[in-house]
């Protein structure tokens, strides 16, 4: 039996826990891996989350030991919460003597490559993205502050350390592998692509029966004829919510008889403001928050999904967790260019729309041909995603890593 401590600084009562940790984890402790995780918990989500998350991971026989995330001052509480990460890892080991330890993303791996320079234990960097670039390039860490410019050197130094004490590490694309190995000169490391995955049982179009459809259209005041643009997710940061609302706003000049349906937790009124912005009227927009068991059905009406993410360099490493889901719900993507492998997986497997510029006349032009460039078939889109992102395909190079870990 395999011991594991798997750090993530992103909670597991945040959504992206329950749906790019969690799903993972489950099937791994089905291939004698022993997990436990070491989770930095939001105080809001916690409270909602922490039963329903204790009893999914208990009938897994996985331990869960949550710490409290802390949100201000800006660095001062990153560093408080690494300090609390490595305590918490030092004591866990003590009691549990684990074989390796799983880190997700650069906040975690910290904690990581103390346990590997302590205890010896097998360190596995999970980079998920070039943190401290998406920081700058997010503008979370202006460069003309030089305390946020003394931080991202601080990060870019560690990161140095983090692929070099590796005993392996995973990216997300492989974009933002060659980027690791060319760019950044650490041309012999052992690196594995897993992109993010989507539980393809849960995100499955052949689970959802057409009388709930019509009852979930019914409760949204959707009329059968109406075209439906659904996002999912946030719109903060990284996402850009001003140019989606620009193509949807162009869309209704073809299809005056679309909505948008924006399934977030993100506040309605942020995006009702954008909409306000760019003309848009408020009626063709809904807003739903969701939990994840909810989200299938939500999709399920979907006729497109649409995510536009800013093509900045950190996104060269960046592997959309929505993609996924969306191709298991067998709904075409709108998509731009210059992300992650986007530019690869779009055009090679025929997923939809992928737009390289956002001006007026672009997007007149994509909206115009949107219905041929979405006459795909739910069943082609479903099987790229049991082919390329099925979380099959992630858990089994995983148990692979670990493996190999444990023999070298």
């Amino acid at each position: 039996m395999t011991k594991v401590l798997y750090i993530s600084y992103d909670g597991m009562t945040d959504p992206l826990g329950e749906s790019q940790v969690i799903p993972y984890l489950k099937e791994l402790s089905k291939k004698k891996v022993e997990i436990s995780i070491l989770s930095a918990e939001k105080e809001s989500a916690y409270k909602l989350r922490k039963d329903y998350i204790q009893n999914l991971l208990r009938q897994y026989n996985i331990d869960w030991y949550p710490i409290s995330y802390t949100k201000k001052p800006p660095v001062v509480s990153t560093v408080l919460d690494i300090i609390k990460l490595i305590k918490t890892s030092k004591k866990l080991h003590k009691q549990k003597h684990f074989d390796i330890v799983h880190c997700r993303s650069y906040i975690s791996a910290f904690a990581g490559l103390r346990l590997k320079n302590k205890f010896g234990v097998k360190f596995l960097f999970d980079m998920r993205g070039f943190y401290a670039d998406e920081r700058v390039d997010g503008n979370l860490w202006p460069q003309s502050n030089p305390v946020f410019k003394m931080v991202y050197r601080f990060f870019k130094k560690s990161e140095k350390k983090f692929f070099s004490h590796a005993d392996h590490t995973i990216s997300l694309t492989f974009s933002g592998k060659d980027v690791i190995h060319n760019n950044f000169g650490f041309k012999n490391i052992d690196i594995d692509v897993i992109p993010c995955c989507a539980d393809t049982d849960l995100f499955d179009f052949r689970r959802i029966n057409s009388d709930d459809i019509v009852k979930q259209k019914s409760e949204l005041n959707i009329s059968s004829t109406e075209f439906i643009l659904s996002y999912l997710g946030s719109v903060g940061t990284w996402y850009m919510p001003d140019e989606m609302m620009k193509f949807f706003k162009v869309l209704c000049n073809y299809k005056p008889h679309s909505r948008f349906l924006i399934i977030t937790r993100d506040e309605p009124q942020i995006i009702y403001n954008i909409a306000n912005k760019h003309e848009v009227d408020i009626s063709k927009i809904i807003v739903m928050p969701a939990n994840r068991e909810d989200v299938p059905l939500l999709l399920s009406i979907s006729n497109a999904s649409i995510f536009f993410i800013k093509p900045v360099f950190s996104k060269k490493a960046s592997s959309p967790t929505k993609l996924a889901e969306l191709l298991g719900m067998g709904i075409p993507v709108i998509c731009n260019a210059n992300v992650g492998d986007l530019d690869k997986f779009i055009p090679e497997n025929n997923l939809g729309v992928l737009i390289d510029n956002f001006d007026a006349e672009n997007l007149d032009k994509m909206c115009k041909n949107l219905d041929n460039e979405i006459d795909i078939s739910k069943e082609h889109l479903r099987s790229v995603a049991l082919e390329l992102f099925s979380l099959e395909k992630g858990v089994q190079t995983y148990n692979k890593v670990y493996q190999k870990m444990m023999n070298t």
